[in-house]
């Protein structure tokens, strides 16, 4: 299979079971299925990364992987804030 199928379906299973185990404990909050798909999406990265040639698709997922880390620090101030303001 091509690295793109095998990430998609990586992805697709990371976040399933992501969603199994919040609804399992019946507790679904969108920060923590966002922290925990950057982390995923982080890690295949990581692993489809190539040393010498940069496929177009890597460099639109490094995109996204940025905006995901602009956005999850976005969430880790809001949550510093309300811990201080409380």
């Amino acid at each position: 299979m091509k690295k793109k199928i095998l990430a998609v379906l990586a992805i697709a299973i990371w976040l399933l079971i992501i969603s199994m185990f919040m609804l399992l404990a019946r507790s679904i909050d969108l920060e923590i299925f966002f922290v925990l798909w950057l982390i995923g999406l982080l890690v295949i990265l990581e692993l489809m990364d190539t040393r010498f040639s940069l496929p177009p698709y890597m460099r639109y997922l490094k995109y996204v992987a940025a905006g995901g880390i602009l956005l999850f620090g976005v969430i880790v101030i809001g949550k510093v804030l309300e811990i201080l303001y409380k």
